[in-house]
């Protein structure tokens, strides 16, 4: 933390608390709450929040004040939908790359994603996880991509935080990534469309109906 600016500590805390399922989709926030449990100013959290809400994480409503955003699951369904045809966006760039540096990107972010698979920190866990989607996109060199990420980031960790809280499986998170990567290194697209279906679209199911099938509020 003493490395980063104190408005992006705050960010980090904030974060980190949805990721843990101490703030919930909907849960109500404060500055002066927060100001006081974190031991900062007002104005410091004021800019977190601003920079939370920018990337999707928080929303402000007239009137209603800020809240941690909902994630409904028409919302976990539509995000895993846009992401797969985005993964496969980055995916034809990778694959258009003749000398293999592109590819070598992505397997340094897999062997991040091994190196801390397994932390004891679900955290650590979570942002391993962020960390090998975004070397993906980062790989393309796509500028869209790169663009958009900050954004879909937010939702994906909405929607990771949602699958910890329901099912805490390290295991299984670990083994659904490294079918993906087998399938990314055979190089075809047909397989490698496949595995992206079944790591995002069925894992979204999968998360909808462990969450019941209905609605997050």
């Amino acid at each position: 933390m003493a490395s980063v600016s104190r408005k992006d500590a705050v960010g980090i805390e904030i974060r980190r608390a949805i990721i843990l399922g101490r703030l919930k989709p909907g849960d109500k926030l404060t500055e002066t709450q927060l100001a006081t449990s974190l031991g900062v100013s007002r104005p410091t959290v004021r800019e977190a929040l601003n920079q939370l809400t920018r990337e999707g994480l928080i929303v402000q409503e007239p009137y209603r004040g800020l809240r941690v955003a909902d994630v409904t699951k028409e919302q976990i369904r539509d995000i895993a939908v846009a992401r797969v045809g985005l993964d496969m966006l980055a995916i034809d760039a990778i694959l258009a790359d003749q000398t293999g540096r592109r590819m070598q990107i992505v397997e340094e972010g897999w062997e991040q994603f091994e190196r801390y698979a397994f932390h004891p920190d679900p955290v650590v866990q979570h942002e391993a996880h962020l960390a090998f989607h975004r070397q993906i996109w980062a790989a393309s060199e796509n500028y869209l991509l790169l663009k958009l990420w900050p954004v879909t980031e937010a939702h994906i960790t909405l929607a990771i935080a949602e699958d910890q809280t329901a099912r805490d499986d390290p295991e299984r998170a670990h083994r659904v990534h490294a079918d993906l990567m087998v399938a990314i290194r055979t190089k075809d697209r047909d397989t490698i469309e496949a595995a992206f279906v079944a790591h995002t679209l069925t894992s979204a199911e999968e998360l909808i109906t462990l969450l019941g099938g209905e609605e997050t509020q």
